[in-house]
């Protein structure tokens, strides 16, 4: 839980008032398919969630705020990174996956193989960020100039190699893991590359926390990760501006809202366990509070809430689970 411990002393006032809200309107949270007192909604039982790093700021954050209400549900969260969490999503061996991409093909199958049928969930918006030394004098990259600098075929170990009006800086390179989602988004849906790689010599970690200490320790470094972890860190960290055609835009709440910052923008997900969800009142009582409570629990994980339409899509989808 250390990740998360910055979050929750910056966001204490958050907290308060999720817990408040919470308290108002998240009591009906498993009251129906819950066992025990059917009159208080009390649910006890054990959740298992595990997948992206990006993500497990929001699950660990429902997770805590939960608990407050109803202390006897029992819920691990884990950041195996997005693939690694659907491979024991996928077996039947957890009841959520987190994941900051969809689930692809291959990973439908092995799903569709074991029986596990499932329903996806978004539950934020994020900025996907690169960013770099804080010392470093670079402050906009071009789409073209991003791909020449992280895709399979670059070549680049000087920043101005990429623009002769950049510094003569070597680069040293920190990137997620190749289980993250952050890594398969990067490279499927901003590099594009059919291969579905990126450059590999870099330092890699699925911890962000390690990426984040890499690029703010080393001159001349870049990295990406989610946009929770640049906001935690942007002292000692600059976030490049992106332009893909149409002005330099920088990631943040706004930006990705709007549109305007792509293709960085992504939605974060959740999986649910459709079985897990109609059989376990405890895995049922955590993901209703945690749609209940998406904004606050958005807010709390510094990521960016769901636009109005899109929450309304979340519920309805919920709602449908073995319908």
């Amino acid at each position: 839980m250390n990740r998360t411990s910055n979050r929750w002393a910056a966001a204490s006032g958050a907290i308060v008032l999720a817990l408040t809200l919470a308290a108002c309107g998240g009591g009906d949270a498993g009251s129906d398919t819950g066992s025990g007192d059917s009159e208080s909604g009390a649910v006890s039982g054990s959740v298992a969630v595990d997948g992206s790093s990006t993500v497990y700021p929001m699950s660990v954050a429902a997770q805590e705020l939960l608990n407050e209400e109803n202390p006897d549900i029992q819920v691990t969260v884990g950041e195996a990174g997005t693939g690694g969490g659907f491979e024991v999503f996928c077996t039947g061996d957890t009841d959520i996956s987190d994941a900051s991409r969809p689930i692809e093909e291959d990973e439908m199958a092995v799903c569709e193989e074991n029986g596990v049928e499932y329903t996806e969930l978004q539950v934020a918006t994020d900025a996907l960020t690169v960013a770099v030394n804080a010392d470093l004098d670079v402050d906009c990259l071009t789409t073209d100039q991003l791909i020449d600098l992280v895709g399979p075929k670059a070549t680049a170990t000087n920043w101005n190699e990429i623009d002769p009006s950049f510094p003569d800086q070597e680069i040293s390179f920190f990137f997620p893991g190749t289980d993250s989602g952050t890594y398969d988004y990067m490279a499927a849906d901003v590099v594009g590359d059919e291969s579905e790689v990126l450059r590999d010599d870099v330092e890699s970690s699925e911890d962000d926390n390690v990426l984040v200490q890499g690029v703010s320790g080393t001159e001349g470094a870049v990295g990406f990760f989610g946009y929770t972890y640049y906001e935690e860190n942007q002292d000692t960290l600059k976030a490049l501006q992106i332009d893909d055609g149409n002005g330099c835009v920088a990631p943040s709440a706004e930006t990705a809202q709007a549109g305007e910052y792509t293709p960085l923008a992504r939605p974060l997900f959740i999986y649910v366990s459709n079985s897990s969800y109609a059989d376990n009142a405890a895995v049922a009582a955590y993901v209703d509070f945690y749609i209940e409570n998406l904004s606050d629990i958005a807010e709390i994980g510094q990521y960016i809430p769901l636009s109005d339409e899109l929450y309304s899509e979340t519920q309805s989808t919920l709602e449908s689970i073995g319908s």
